[in-house]
């Protein structure tokens, strides 16, 4: 059985808080997993939302853990299998399509982009200085997001409006000078995604990356597309007031178009897990592509390299994980190791607390 299929053979193990699933049948008690269930417990009562799971295993099985609700006033633990808005994971499928290309000869990580789109990073950017690994990288110097981008009749963004809003923005840095986080580098990406295919961003992501992996939970919304897939995890802002709570629930009110590439996809914590552990053991792109997307400089959240960063684990070691957060409630990461150790974690609402605090829980739960 390939890997692939014996992972995703494992995304419906989903169980409520304080069991476990390693195997049909085979359940295991929350002391199983005390270290990681009380790290969630934490992270959910001090800045997560209503509700965090982590869906976490290796080779031999997966287990998950719960803390609070998806769904706030009701008492429905998250599962693996519920569906989210990943934010910024969308930007790892993206850079492995890119690096695809890269093997097929299509793309060069060291030619610049204006090679690739002339006339497009202009303005206040040189697309003759800018290459496509500065891009994947955050090492552009491209503004994290661009001001007034104009939607269409419809509400929605086109990819080329995100980008032309950017060339006003001043730079954060010189390309290759140091690591900025930029949405705007990976709405460029993909439209060089969608200049080298000839497709639209998303059916490229799905022909090249889901499909291959059975990744059906999964999905690269068309623009307007704001409704998440059945079943799924109730995204909240608001906060705490002690002893009070205010939560309103704005699951469909972010048009997934004015993130695109850089942000717009949903997912699940089990297909999640399933395209990291898929990436990393060489299913996705080539032996010297993936070593290209984990080759890191010092950056925000540990090593970045291409679509990953690369995090120091309190037991030994590294893991490769993208973390994706978005304004209308969700911050989720998944996590991978080489020895075959994964976790996945979400909770329901956003902040950039919320995200640095995640990696404590994967920490636990691969660590455990």
């Amino acid at each position: 059985m390939s890997r692939v299929s014996r992972i995703t053979g494992l995304a419906g193990g989903a169980a409520l808080a304080a069991t476990a699933v390693f195997a049909p049948g085979v359940v295991a008690q929350e002391d199983d997993h005390a270290t990681t269930q009380a790290a969630l417990n934490q992270y959910q009562t001090t800045v997560g939302g209503p509700g965090a799971a982590v869906y976490a295993g290796n080779a031999d099985g997966a287990w998950t853990l719960t803390a609070g609700t998806a769904q706030y006033g009701k008492q429905r633990p998250i599962t693996s299998a519920d569906h989210f808005r990943i934010g910024s994971q969308t930007k790892t499928y993206a850079a492995a399509l890119v690096l695809q290309l890269v093997d097929e000869g299509r793309v060069g990580l060291d030619t610049p982009i204006g090679q690739y789109l002339p006339g497009v990073v202009t303005g206040n950017y040189d697309g003759n200085a800018i290459t496509v690994r500065h891009l994947l990288q955050h090492t552009s110097g491209l503004a994290r997001n661009g001001n007034g981008a104009q939607a269409g009749p419809d509400g929605t963004y086109p990819l080329a409006e995100l980008v032309r809003a950017t060339m006003d923005e001043p730079p954060v840095g010189a390309p290759g000078e140091k690591v900025v986080y930029s949405n705007s580098g990976y709405q460029v990406i993909g439209m060089l995604i969608e200049k080298i295919t000839g497709q639209y961003v998303g059916d490229a992501i799905t022909e090249r990356i889901l499909t291959p992996l059975g990744l059906q939970e999964t999905k690269f919304p068309a623009a307007g597309d704001r409704a998440l897939m059945e079943p799924f995890v109730h995204g909240y802002t608001g906060g705490r007031i002690p002893p009070f709570y205010l939560w309103i629930d704005r699951t469909t009110a972010l048009e997934p178009s004015v993130y695109s590439s850089a942000g717009s996809m949903e997912s699940t914590l089990a297909d999640s897990a399933t395209f990291f552990r898929a990436l990393l053991d060489g299913q996705v792109v080539s032996e010297a592509a993936l070593a290209e997307m984990r080759r890191t400089v010092p950056g925000e959240l540990g090593g970045m390299g291409l679509g990953v960063n690369e995090i120091p684990l309190s037991c030994g070691g590294t893991f490769t994980a993208k973390n994706g957060g978005t304004e209308n409630g969700y911050v989720s990461t998944t996590a991978v190791t080489d020895d075959g150790r994964f976790a996945s974690v979400v909770t329901n609402t956003f902040g950039t607390a919320t995200a640095q605090q995640s990696f404590q829980v994967l920490d636990a739960a691969l660590c455990e």
